[in-house]
């Protein structure tokens, strides 16, 4: 030991230079042994550090991180740091040059969701976003699992709910431009088990087209046709009156008005309470909302989609087809059977192939039985406000409007497979070696084009399209407010909330002549609650990204 520390003692002085060499040589002297210097035990201190210091650096260098499993937040990342990219001995893959470059916007998107989570109480929550076509960014916070302590990862597979409706307007999409498919027949030509329909005593036509943009007053998970008018009169009601009607804050402001206005200002008051009190008649009685609908919990399992026809098919239509914007997941079921009566097959392996085309392996319908890797658990708070696990619920009546599991990393695949065969036909004349879109442009741009008489939910500035929602670019004034153009859809399920947004490059001459598709900005986000509203949130994200891939 003795010699080890000399030694180590020796080396550093032979670094340090002369200074080591100085002071009582004879002391503390051995024969054999070599001599140390000047205030030794100082310098054996400061050699056993630079030594240790030394040995540690490359320690850490070659360390894989361990992540506690207390701490799931910073688990599952695909970022990684600089001395990780960089080390030889680390096991990970050096994050490419392109995330690298989008650490500020990484970091100030990572803040984002930390904030959404921990502000609803989310378990868990997935991000992935790519950039022009190349994921840059891919991470999990919180829990997958929480009784099991799993953190969300990359690869955690979740409910995604509504953009299901977006998988199956690709096989629509595909059946339409093969020419097995006519939007404008009526249903009955593809699904005679769909009764014909009348309204308010004359016979309408159902198409295919209305169905996917929600127009054609097939019901949603509420069965109360009063209830639905009524909150679909007092929402037009409020929209032509352009203000809501007078706020307790203004009421009261008024009272304390001077005692010299009260008789000039009494008719103008009753003119005002009136006309609240009618806008509070119109109003209409509480409405439940979708996770109170005994429809969300069912446990029946459905053989096929004719079959799951059965909850519906039967009930009244709700508006005139084509009048009226009435989002329903039910108007899915039938587009589904519609898919299997056009293509020859059952729609699950109809959309199989779609997914083996697509690249995206992970995406599967939700079924009990099956063991499929990394999924998640799903949960909501009870009304004591404490986090339980999801009942159990069978998807099988609507694998088309909600029904399918996923990765993020396969949504990526998906809004980039869109976004491409939205922007090629741009290049073709500037780069004739481009491969074709998995759907036409002249597809894409039909898909992405609003529908007059619809709604878009999640974004008031926009229109439900085909199976897509879309806000449309525009700015009012100068160096104001610009709206981007983009496309996307989110969804809600039992224990699940998910979005996908596509923010597309505003594409001018020279970019169309030095680069090649897709270009643009894909945002997924999955999560294992409920009721956790995510457009603005993706929309944000992929603007920061926008931004430093400008810059």
């Amino acid at each position: 030991m003795y010699r080890l520390l000399s030694s180590v003692t020796a080396r550093a002085a032979a670094t340090a230079g002369p200074a080591w060499d100085g002071g009582r040589r004879g002391a503390h002297r051995r024969p054999g042994l070599p001599v140390l210097g000047l205030g030794w035990a100082g310098g054996l201190g400061l050699g056993l550090g630079l030594a240790l210091g030394a040995k540690l650096v490359v320690g850490l260098r070659g360390a894989v991180p361990i992540q506690s499993p207390a701490d799931p937040e910073a688990s599952g990342t695909t970022e990684l740091s600089h001395e990780q990219a960089l080390s030889p001995g680390s096991p990970h893959t050096p994050a490419p040059p392109a995330a690298r470059g989008f650490s500020r916007a990484i970091e100030s998107s990572r803040d984002l969701l930390h904030r959404i989570k921990d502000e609803v109480g989310a378990p868990g929550i997935v991000v992935g976003v790519s950039v022009d076509g190349k994921e840059v960014w891919s991470e999990g916070l919180g829990y997958a699992d929480v009784e099991n302590r799993v953190p969300c990862k990359p690869e955690t597979v979740m409910r995604i709910a509504s953009i299901s409706k977006s998988l199956t307007m690709v096989a629509l999409a595909k059946l339409w431009e093969a020419g097995k498919l006519d939007l404008d027949l009526p249903v009955q030509h593809y699904v005679p088990e769909f009764p014909e329909k009348e309204y308010e005593g004359e016979k309408v036509s159902v198409t295919t087209r209305l169905l996917i943009s929600h127009l054609s007053g097939i019901r949603h998970y509420e069965k109360d046709i009063k209830k639905v008018k009524e909150e679909k009169a007092y929402k037009a009601l409020k929209m032509v009156k352009g203000t809501p009607p007078p706020s307790d804050q203004e009421k009261e402001l008024k009272e304390k008005g001077g005692k010299n206005n009260e008789k000039s200002d009494a008719p103008k008051a009753k003119v005002e309470q009136d006309s609240e009190a009618r806008c509070r008649s119109a109003k209409p009685g509480k409405k439940k909302n979708d996770f109170e609908q005994g429809e969300l919990y069912l446990k029946e399992k459905f053989e096929n989609s004719i079959e799951s026809l059965r909850l519906f098919k039967n009930d009244p239509l709700f508006f005139k087809p084509g009048s009226q914007f009435l989002y329903s997941t039910f108007g899915y079921t039938l587009l589904a059977a519609i898919v299997e009566r056009a293509s020859g097959y059952k729609y699950l392996d109809y959309m199989q192939k779609i997914f083996h085309d697509l690249d995206m392996l992970t995406t599967v319908q939700e079924e009990n039985e099956p063991v499929i890797y990394n999924r998640a658990r799903f949960y909501v708070y009870n009304k004591k406000k404490r986090l339980v696990n999801t009942p159990y619920v069978d998807n099988s009546y609507k694998w088309a409007g909600g029904g399918f599991l996923s990765t993020v990393g396969d949504l990526l695949k998906f809004g980039n497979a869109m976004l491409y065969g939205y922007q090629v036909g741009q290049f073709k004349n500037s780069n004739e070696n481009l491969l074709p879109g998995y759907l036409k442009p002249e597809t894409m741009v039909m898909m992405w084009t609003p529908v007059p008489n619809t709604e878009m939910s999640w974004d008031k500035e926009g229109k439900y399209a085909m199976a897509w929602g879309v806000v449309e670019k525009k700015q009012t004034y100068g160096s104001c407010r610009k709206q981007r153009h983009y496309a996307s859809h989110t969804g809600g399920a039992v224990g699940a909330s998910s979005v996908l947004l596509v923010l597309p490059e505003e594409l001018d001459s020279e970019a169309v002549n030095n680069k090649v598709p897709p270009r643009g900005i894909i945002v997924s986000i999955i999560c294992n609650m409920q009721s956790v509203g995510l457009n603005s949130t993706a929309l944000k994200i992929a603007l920061e990204f926008d931004k430093d891939r400008a810059d």
